[in-house]
């Protein structure tokens, strides 16, 4: 929802802030009007307290593949707050992004976080395979 942006964007910064990134403003207002389109490719969960506030959100892409028949969705960020850490909101964002998943018949989710995120691999262990594939990245 549009009246949602500060929040998001206090959680946005946190979420660049934990991985040491900084990215231009523009990138960041272009991230949040792509989350608003209903057609667009880019999608967002948030994570609700029981006062109202968000408290953290993933964004996924879904996607067709060439490994089979459905389609896949990209987990591309995944962000709960500092102050809402081990609530269960990243494992609710994470069940639900997969009901949701279920629901449409896709066949998978895929997401990565970096190797000294140890926290979040104890979650992510307990949700999913550990598999051995390396990332690359070639900047265009």
């Amino acid at each position: 929802m549009p009246e949602d942006k500060p929040q998001w964007l206090a959680l946005w910064q946190g979420y660049l802030t934990f991985y040491e990134t900084v990215l231009a403003p523009e990138i960041t207002e272009e991230t949040w009007n792509r989350l608003l389109l209903p057609s667009g490719n880019i999608n967002g969960l948030a994570a609700v307290s029981e006062t109202g506030d968000l408290i953290g959100f993933t964004h996924y892409l879904v996607h067709g593949g060439t490994w089979g028949p459905g389609p896949i969705c990209y987990l591309e960020d995944l962000f709960v707050s500092e102050e809402a850490r081990g609530t269960g909101a990243g494992r609710a964002l994470i069940e639900t992004l997969a009901d949701k998943g279920r629901d449409a018949g896709w066949s998978q989710i895929y997401w990565q976080t970096a190797k000294s995120n140890q926290t979040a691999q104890r979650l992510y262990d307990k949700l999913a395979t550990r598999t051995d594939w390396v990332r690359y990245e070639m900047e265009l």
